[in-house]
């Protein structure tokens, strides 16, 4: 029986590449992998649904299906998640000396809907007190003019969302000063490039992270695996099948990771970061699966709706195919 051939765009990752390289293998698939950058893969995702299988953005998701129009089915599997401490960088020659003093700037970000965006006001509302309509926010490309948000939002009519001037981006408007600071899953160029006047807003975001995480016990989810609706109406068992191969593939890229007689990454100090990781978060720090991540979820829901991304309040239940909300025991 021939296997079912499936396009499937996901980013290039430790946890993802014993997929690509065949490894591990999707039961009943015959994959064509696209390995692209997360922006790539969601603007061609939400805007055309290009790909059978592909790495989402849990926010862009989230306002689809509360709107009843996404022409994906979710998969709890969570490519990419990240304590986002590190999301906002300020200008500090503006007397922001804490998170509380964001209210009344003008921050710039690249989309208002972006996950790392969620995020990062849920923890400055929860935090700091500072809401999302106590910021003015200005939207505008990292380096490229023109960027848009992929997904059209009814926002409350307290939240100031400025597109910026044409021709305008993150960067040209940090420099001169016109806004104080930027939020979003990337650092900007200035704060990367070394200049002086633009640093982290949380001075040690790791220790940051790890307290909040030590009070809230979330680690946060930037992205999730959908399958085209269309295609799992055909093949209802094909979302357990692909949950079962990535937690195939996450299992053996943390072995890899584990065996440090010769370092599988590019960087110092990897067995103290695992051990350091999991002293703070459990053995299984990067679960998949419903059950480990209902109650993360049901946070995140809550802010997205408070903060008028989904048109009614979601249960993380409502996200996944029901098929993949269990799993089997032997």
């Amino acid at each position: 029986m021939a296997k079912l051939e499936l396009s499937i765009a996901v980013g290039d990752y430790d946890r993802t590449r014993p997929l690509v390289d065949g490894t591990v293998a999707i039961d009943g698939v015959d994959p064509v992998f696209s390995l692209l950058v997360p922006e790539e893969i969601f603007f061609r995702a939400f805007r055309y649904a290009e790909f059978d299988v592909c790495e989402l953005s849990l926010s862009s998701f989230s306002v689809k299906t509360a709107a009843g129009d996404c022409p994906y089915v979710g998969v709890p599997v969570f490519p990419s998640r990240a304590f986002r401490h590190t999301s906002i960088c300020i200008r500090n020659d503006r007397g922001i000396a804490a998170p509380e003093d964001l209210k009344g700037r003008r921050i710039g970000i690249p989309e208002y809907q972006l996950t790392a965006n969620v995020w990062m006001r849920a923890i400055l509302e929860d935090e700091h007190g500072v809401a999302p309509a106590d910021v003015t926010w200005v939207r505008a490309g990292y380096d490229e003019p023109g960027r848009i948000e992929k997904i059209a939002l009814r926002l409350p009519a307290e939240v100031r969302v400025e597109p910026a001037a044409e021709g305008e981006t993150l960067t040209s408007l940090l420099d001169r000063g016109d806004i104080d600071g930027v939020m979003g899953p990337r650092a900007p160029s200035a704060f990367e490039r070394g200049d002086p006047r633009i640093s982290w807003l949380y001075p040690d975001p790791a220790a940051a992270a790890a307290a909040w995480y030590r009070k809230r016990r979330i680690f946060p989810i930037m992205h999730m695996l959908g399958v085209r609706r269309a295609l799992v109406d055909r093949h209802p068992w094909l979302p357990a099948t692909l949950a079962k191969a990535f937690e195939q593939a996450k299992a053996a890229a943390l072995a890899k990771l584990t065996d440090t007689s010769a370092t599988k990454v590019t960087l110092p100090f990897i067995e103290e970061q695992l051990r350091s990781a999991r002293r703070l978060m459990g053995h299984d720090f990067w679960s998949y699966g419903f059950a480990a991540n209902r109650d993360t979820l049901a946070y995140f829901l809550r802010h997205h709706h408070r903060q008028g991304l989904s048109a009614r309040l979601l249960e993380p239940e409502e996200l996944f195919f029901p098929s993949t909300l269990e799993a089997h025991r032997i």
